[in-house]
């Protein structure tokens, strides 16, 4: 086959996009792969712009949208890339998910080499891919999991005894030794729904109107942003109808101004104590909005892929809306597909104003 000026599809031919996608090749962006194929006139191959083989001369390149496209030119599929079958990223999120599910339907905790056997690949590579797409670890995943079925049980007026054993703990006396930091709190509190447990805020001013700060013994369990500081006070008391509620002093108003700082200088880096409260799904979603980095944002679809359940994008919009703790889990930098804001608890202009900070901060 006679070699060819590169070439790209009709839909290819806008000034500039044949140059980028040419770079994409070079730099083996795997980002890119789905988006286009290339072919190489030299070899009769297409391939996927990930592949490892070595970079071919521009000229003897030629860009598909599709690998139909490619089809159609009279081109065979690379060997060592495979651009007809699942990209890497789609096979590892594939391992990943598949870990999930096991992690899900296993009666106790898994171990890691165990779980690396069942889907295929070594324990370091697992853990590492795991983390890389949930946040967690398989360890804390399964420990998030087996809390959020002790919260449900307990709710579902399960005894105590057999919450622990229905979420998958070996032991009681396991259980009991982490119950607070599963629960913020005993099992038995948490099924009275917190009664008796002591709630300090209070209530502070910044650019952004009124701002609420409460905290447990655990650390702080909400932030909550408003124009009327009464209307956030009954907002806390909904969100924790059975706990004590107690007006904080002087010390912890050094807490929320901490807090008002993180409001009016984003990237501050301020960190807290923090009392994440929330089903294991809901937690694995707050995780990776943390891991946004100041400045940046993403939409709900990129957090679905990035927790290995890419289906799950109004789940996330719902974890997203369940956030009690504004600004420290950061979901006013989850934006739709379209780069447009969407609903924010505390309201869009408020959003609006946090993403606006950040971007000049990170300048």
């Amino acid at each position: 086959m006679a070699a060819m000026a590169p070439r790209s599809d009709p839909s290819a031919d806008r000034p500039g996009l044949l140059d980028q996608r040419l770079a994409r090749i070079s730099a083996r962006d795997k980002a890119a792969d789905g988006q286009f194929w290339y072919s190489v006139a030299t070899t009769g191959v297409y391939c996927r712009p990930s592949c490892p083989s070595r970079t071919a001369n521009h000229a003897n390149v030629r860009i598909h949208d599709s690998v139909a496209g490619a089809r159609a030119a009279g081109f065979r599929p690379c060997r060592r890339c495979d651009p007809d079958g699942p990209s890497v990223a789609e096979k590892h999120a594939q391992h990943v998910a598949r870990a999930c599910r096991i992690i899900a339907d296993s009666e106790e905790e898994p171990g890691l080499e165990d779980l690396a056997a069942a889907v295929g690949l070594s324990p370091s590579h697992l853990h590492r891919l795991f983390k890389a797409h949930t946040g967690l670890t398989p360890k804390a995943y399964a420990a998030a999991r087996g809390a959020g079925k002790v919260r449900e049980s307990l709710v579902a007026d399960s005894s105590v005894t057999e919450a622990i054993y229905t979420a998958g703990f070996a032991s009681s006396g396991r259980f009991y030794a982490n119950s607070t930091a599963i629960l913020g709190m005993t099992p038995q509190r948490y099924r009275a729904g917190g009664a008796s447990e002591d709630i300090r805020f209070a209530i502070g001013q910044s650019s952004l109107g009124a701002i609420l700060v409460a905290s447990s013994a655990k650390g702080v369990a909400a932030i909550l942003l408003g124009d009327d500081p009464e209307a956030l006070a009954r907002d806390l008391q909904d969100r924790f109808p059975k706990a004590r509620l107690i007006g904080a002093d002087r010390d912890y108003e050094d807490l929320v101004a901490r807090v008002v700082g993180l409001v009016e200088t984003p990237g501050l880096g301020v960190e807290l104590p923090l009392d994440v409260r929330g089903t294991a799904f809901q937690q694995r979603v707050w995780q990776a909005l943390r891991a946004i980095p100041s400045g940046s944002t993403a939409t709900y679809a990129e957090i679905a892929g990035a927790i290995g359940a890419p289906k799950s994008v109004r789940a996330v919009a719902g974890a997203c809306a369940a956030n009690n703790i504004a600004v420290a889990i950061p979901c006013h930098r989850v934006v739709r597909s379209d780069g447009s804001l969407s609903g924010y608890a505390w309201g869009v202009a408020r959003k609006r104003e946090l993403l606006d900070r950040e971007s000049v901060a990170a300048d």
